[in-house]
């Protein structure tokens, strides 16, 4: 073998390492994962967790107020922060839309946690990676399941009020084929959805949401169905903003008991009790309701797959300096 063709078998190998390297870093970059921040912001998650905590200790129902802006934002275009956004002169927010109008709430902690990271490591972490940390923290400290969050991701530049509109969150008079189909165009199963449903053993909902079911839906506990309508008049809207307990039983602590509920019939949604009514899901509710181990686990692994939905990675999007508006 002559110089020339050793020589251009070098150049070739080395070019070929380059490119190999420069794609392996790259893919690095774009995935999600619990040690994106390590180097760069190391502090993010115990500075978030502490004003989590803070934030719970002011208020336990801020907890589940959390996770849901994470489920809300998620199953809008995918984990983006686009659920924080005010609307603006080009284009109307997600803040009014139906699911999340007068319902999600939460916007002044996440602002107040964003400006302790800011402080700890500027322009570093994003809003979407918030609400994705904030979320586990709340589950953690109100008795839930623990676990590593996936992070890097970016914040999108807009939102939508009309996808934010469509129907892609389910409402709470959804039917179980509904739900099941909804969550399965996120890449969520039916276990997933059951799963994720059980956040409900934590937080609050408004009278508008559950009138119906304690009125005129016969799949009910009546005692439990009594007891709900002392606060939710019949007619509305007298009323509409009065609140119960998602979890009639234990409801600031995140345990199984959701599920038992179910089984007693006293889901205090539809698309509660519709997880327990003689459907494809209701082995799977018996499960969660008998073994809270297993209600946990599945809880995790539903999470981390919707902390995966269509996250803004690399140098698409931004990271924002204020949650509420884009840079």
């Amino acid at each position: 073998m002559g110089l020339s063709s050793s020589f251009k078998i070098i150049v070739t190998l080395a070019i070929v390492f380059v490119v190999f390297t420069r794609t392996s870093f790259a893919d690095d970059d774009d995935d999600l994962s619990s040690g994106f921040y390590s180097k760069s912001c190391p502090k993010v998650f115990s500075t978030v967790k502490s004003a989590v905590h803070s934030a719970i200790s002011n208020e336990r129902r801020i907890g589940a107020s959390l996770l849901r802006l994470h489920f809300h934002d998620c199953f809008v275009n995918g984990c983006d922060g686009s659920i924080l956004l005010d609307d603006t002169s080009s284009f109307r927010g997600e803040k009014t839309a139906r699911p999340n109008n007068n319902s999600v709430r939460g916007f002044g902690v996440v602002d107040k946690i964003k400006a302790q990271v800011e402080k700890v490591c500027p322009g570093v972490v994003s809003c979407a990676d918030i609400l994705a940390i904030a979320a586990r923290d709340s589950v953690a400290i109100l008795g839930g399941p623990d676990w590593k969050v996936k992070v890097g991701r970016r914040d999108s530049k807009t939102a939508s009020f009309n996808d934010a509109n469509s129907g892609v969150i389910p409402p709470p008079t959804s039917t179980l084929s509904n739900l099941i189909n909804r969550f399965k165009a996120k890449g969520l199963s039916a276990k997933d959805m059951v799963a994720l449903s059980g956040a409900h053993t934590i937080g609050k909902a408004r009278c508008t949401t559950f009138r119906d079911r304690i009125y005129n839906e016969s799949n009910i506990d009546s005692s439990f169905a009594k007891q709900r309508q002392n606060k939710c008049p019949r007619k509305a809207p007298s009323g509409d903003n009065n609140v119960a307990d998602l979890d009639v039983t234990t409801p600031t602590k995140f345990d199984n008991l959701y599920f038992k509920n179910l089984l007693s019939q006293k889901g205090l949604l539809h698309s509660d009790q519709i997880l327990f009514n003689g459907g494809s899901t209701d082995s799977v509710v018996k499960r969660y309701s008998s073994k809270a181990s297993s209600f946990a686990e599945d809880f995790v692994k539903a999470m981390i797959k919707m902390g995966d939905i269509e996250p803004l990675t690399g140098s698409d999007g931004e990271i924002r300096k204020h949650c509420a508006k884009p840079n």
